[in-house]
């Protein structure tokens, strides 16, 4: 088993590694901008290094910085988390060439499937139901685009094809705002992932958003675990997550096997997760495929009883997997609520400071991953996830019970939260009935009119 390894990331992810890496006897190295030199991951890691200045351009974007800190603490692998260089295909080709281990897929797996076009032409030639769309990018000078865009059906949505987490998608009603909505988006996808390429897709009004954890190992042995029913979000960015979902249990297996049947066609390894848009006549289309650790892993986890981070580290180790799909269970029901310094009332403007106080809600069925702690300052430079609110009961329904009352316990004082919002949204009626779809939040809770 690799003897040292350096987690290429900050806040409770970091913090996550760090502890499954502890469990599993290996030696951690936390790398950190100066203004992360006191973050939690810093504290718990068996070494640290500085890899430069706040800016993430500067440090944990800063590949260099961080292969030097790898090689002088003698780090044999790299765990990148998620976000950052998680899915940078240059990233994992310097670790390869460096001799280091990068804890995910190769680096031709990242990039096809980093690629939304390339990967959705992928799945379409394994099989795997994909949205009608455009099979190339797309530019507004095209000639041939409204007729493209007609063939298709309005309403459709411009994405990046280099995207994710919602930057460079505009959703388009008529051909009216078409040409408007690519230049935008293709602006947009420039600033955020360096390519301008965009192409065009069906957009499926009031979907849930359901997605499969998957793990591979390198004898091409593949499982899918447990859906997970990730609607509940704002401009793209999830909110709250369950599982299972209420989808019907043959649905559940058949989403299930066209995610196992995605991750072999790539000859995928590692931990990934297929994303699948469900409209309400049982139709699921191939969203996307993340080549990385989830944000939302921990719900997996739990409902599943099986440790994702660990799996993880065995198998880019080169272990087999040593169980199938057969064996995973569904143990109870599992809700997450991301926990963000942000102000629900003011449109999520990001609320960065100093915590001067924290209670955490404990109990049982109560998981809390964070790194915060009374006088730790949030920074503006980074995401504004602070922590993620799991809990876990026999139904949705005392699950469900179980969330409020952890999230009546759960106090933090100094900055503003979304606690507020998330008690809102899980005494929400129609959230109770299971009516949740990818415009929840616009419909139900701060209604758009």
């Amino acid at each position: 088993m690799f003897k040292k390894i350096l987690i290429a990331n900050r806040g409770e992810i970091a913090v996550r590694i760090i502890r499954a890496c502890r469990e599993m006897g290996i030696r951690t190295v936390a790398v950190h901008s100066d203004i992360d030199r006191n973050c939690l991951h810093v504290k718990l890691a068996d070494e640290s290094v500085c890899i430069g200045p706040a800016s993430p351009a500067d440090s944990y974007l800063n590949i260099a910085n961080i292969i030097s800190a790898a090689e002088i603490t003698s780090a044999d692998a790299i765990h990148p988390g998620y976000g950052f260089l998680a899915e940078n295909t240059y990233f994992a080709d310097v670790c390869e060439s460096c001799n280091i281990k990068f804890i995910g897929p190769s680096k031709t797996v990242i990039e096809l499937m980093g690629n939304k076009s390339e990967a959705k032409k992928t799945m379409k030639k394994a099989g795997v139901p994909v949205l009608p769309g455009t099979d190339e990018c797309v530019s507004a000078d095209d000639p041939k685009l409204f007729k493209i865009a007609k063939k298709i059906g309005y309403p459709v949505i411009v994405k990046a094809s280099a995207g994710g987490g919602g930057k460079g998608m505009r959703i388009v009603q008529s051909e009216d705002s078409l040409k408007n909505a690519i230049i935008t988006a293709q602006s947009e996808a420039k600033i955020s992932f360096g390519n301008s390429d965009v192409y065009l897709e069906k957009y499926i009004e009031e979907p849930k958003h359901i997605e499969f954890q998957i793990l591979g190992d390198e004898k091409g042995n593949v499982v899918s675990f447990p859906e997970r029913d990730c609607s509940i979000q704002r401009r793209h960015q999830k909110l709250i997550e369950e599982s299972p979902s209420l989808i019907p249990d043959k649905l559940r297996k058949k989403m299930g096997h066209y995610a196992r049947l995605a991750a072999k066609a790539v000859k995928y390894v590692t931990a990934g997760t297929l994303e699948f848009l469900l409209d309400k006549k049982g139709n699921f289309y191939f969203m996307e495929m993340n080549t990385r650790i989830q944000v939302e892993h921990p719900v997996t986890e739990i409902v599943s009883g099986i440790d994702l981070v660990r799996e993880q580290i065995r198998l880019a180790f080169g272990e087999s997997l040593g169980y199938g799909y057969g064996d995973i269970p569904i143990k109870g029901n599992v809700i997450e609520c991301r926990i963000n310094a942000e102000d629900p009332e003011k449109d999520f403007i990001p609320c960065p400071g100093k915590i001067e106080s924290v209670i955490l809600p404990g109990g049982p069925g109560t998981r809390v991953d964070t790194h915060i702690y009374p006088g730790y300052t949030v920074p503006p430079t980074y995401d504004s996830l602070i922590a993620k609110l799991l809990v876990s009961d026999v139904s949705r329904e005392k699950a469900i019970a179980r969330m409020q009352r952890a999230l009546f316990e759960f106090e933090i004082s100094g900055i503003k939260t979304t606690i507020p919002f998330h008690k809102r949204v899980i005494a929400n009626e129609y959230y109770k009935k299971g009516e949740v779809y990818t415009n929840f939040i616009t419909k139900r809770i701060y209604v758009v009119k």
